[in-house]
């Protein structure tokens, strides 16, 4: 079994934020060397009626001057804790969707704004639109409303696609 650096990559695709001030747009990362990415929303507790709406672009490029949309979200996972008690986090659960751009919390959980959590959602690298050179993923949390909501987001890439013992960056074309 190797370190965990050395068959993933961690990537902020944003810091964490109020995600009431403007939408939270994460840096593009390039699949080119990876095989998988994940995308991490941590988040606190919020105000009913708040929930996160989650949207995946496709570029060429890191700096995302070509971007299009990715509907290939057909499931995500989230756990949630009870009015920010993290010790009192629930068990993970999976929601499926027909496959689209974006995750709307407020369908798919309707009490994800009142509780802490993570929203989880994988995708394959091969799902993108590889054959027009499509290998650069970017996901964003619009702005959840008026009354403060602390969050971040990330990358967890994995699946390298070359063998090595440092990773290649993924935020470089």
């Amino acid at each position: 079994m190797g370190n965990f650096t050395e068959t993933h990559d961690l990537v902020q695709a944003f810091i964490p934020v109020d995600m009431t001030t403007a939408a939270n747009t994460g840096d593009f990362v390039s699949l080119k060397n990876w095989k998988h990415c994940t995308f991490v929303l941590f988040k606190a507790v919020g105000t009913a009626g708040q929930d996160p709406v989650i949207t995946l672009a496709q570029a060429t490029v890191v700096a995302g001057t070509d971007t299009k949309v990715a509907a290939i979200i057909s499931s995500f996972r989230h756990k949630l804790g009870l009015a920010g008690a993290l010790d009192a986090l629930g068990v993970w659960t999976t929601v499926t969707q027909t496959a689209a751009t974006t995750v709307d919390c407020t369908v798919a959980m309707a009490t994800s704004a009142e509780n802490s959590g993570f929203i989880v959602i994988d995708i394959d690298a091969d799902d993108l639109d590889v054959t027009n050179g499509f290998d650069c993923v970017q996901f964003s949390v619009a702005d959840v409303g008026a009354n403060t909501c602390l969050g971040g987001g990330m990358y967890i890439l994995s699946e390298p696609r070359y063998a090595q013992a440092t990773t290649s960056t993924a935020i470089a074309d």
